[in-house]
């Protein structure tokens, strides 16, 4: 089976870096993706919530702001929380990656 998604977009925020309880550093972020057609002339755009950990979340946080254009490889993850009635999406990046 493959689990595996590639995306093109843009930040939709600066990426600011945090440290998990155990010394990981990741860097939440959202990418506004354009939709290949516009409604009403319009462009639309999926903005879709995404991790990058360690090195790359260093290197966004340092060399990356709002607006910029990054292509991200990584795999889907599903999250479940048991007092929410709703699945949320993101695509976690693997520690080696491209910017």
């Amino acid at each position: 089976m493959i689990n595996r998604i590639v995306l093109t977009g843009r930040l939709t925020k600066d990426p600011e870096p945090r440290t998990t309880k155990t010394g990981k550093t990741y860097v939440s972020f959202a990418l506004a993706v354009d939709r290949s057609r516009k409604v009403e002339g319009q462009p639309e755009a999926d903005f879709i919530n995404c991790v990058a950990w360690n090195r790359q979340a260093e290197a966004m946080a340092q060399y990356l702001h709002r607006g910029s254009l990054i292509g991200i490889d990584g795999r889907l993850l599903s999250k479940h929380p048991f007092d929410v009635l709703m699945w949320r999406f993101a695509p976690d990046l693997p520690e080696e990656w491209d910017i």
